[in-house]
């Protein structure tokens, strides 16, 4: 069902199936911790499930140019990017200024939808959400947080509806 106000045939062109990129920066799990990374595995099993392809999944630490290589590198292979992780307020967390050098647009209502609904969740503490959207070629990329909720929020709630979308409007120039 489409969203309030959205006819459904506004989104009857958009592509069916996607190709997904998964990126998660975490300088411990790149290190070869062993430690699970369930924020990447909840939104490879969230993309799947509604019919979308993984072209490429990474963990990169939380390094400027690491993080730069690895989307450049999804970029060449998928429709969306998913980042998640090092959005946060501390020094080390570099996710966002990194990958919004990339946009040739950026996608503010994501950001500002998402705190949105962080709030409804959690309160207060939404305060300090960060996430970014924005525009490459014909790719999308979203910056998450690393927790496996937020991941969830995001992808139920924005991601997985708009997703294709957003890539038909890309594709139409």
């Amino acid at each position: 069902m489409a969203p309030r106000g959205v006819p459904e045939a506004h989104k009857e062109r958009a592509p069916k199936k996607l190709g997904f990129a998964v990126i998660t920066c975490s300088t411990s799990r790149s290190g070869g911790s062993g430690e699970p990374d369930i924020s990447g595995e909840t939104i490879v099993e969230l993309m799947r499930e509604r019919g979308h392809e993984l072209t490429m999944r990474a963990v990169v630490p939380d390094e400027e140019s690491r993080i730069l290589e690895a989307v450049l590198g999804a970029l060449k292979v998928a429709d969306v990017v998913i980042i998640t992780g090092g959005t946060g307020i501390s020094r080390g967390d570099v996710t966002i200024e990194a990958v919004s050098k990339l946009f040739e647009k950026d996608l503010p209502g994501f950001g500002e939808l998402f705190r949105y609904l962080s709030y409804e969740r959690i309160g207060s503490p939404a305060l300090l959400t960060r996430a970014a959207a924005g525009v490459r070629g014909g790719s999308v990329i979203f910056c998450l947080p690393g927790s496996p909720e937020a991941v969830r929020l995001a992808m139920e709630s924005l991601i997985i509806p708009e997703a294709a979308h957003i890539v038909e409007h890309l594709r139409r120039g």
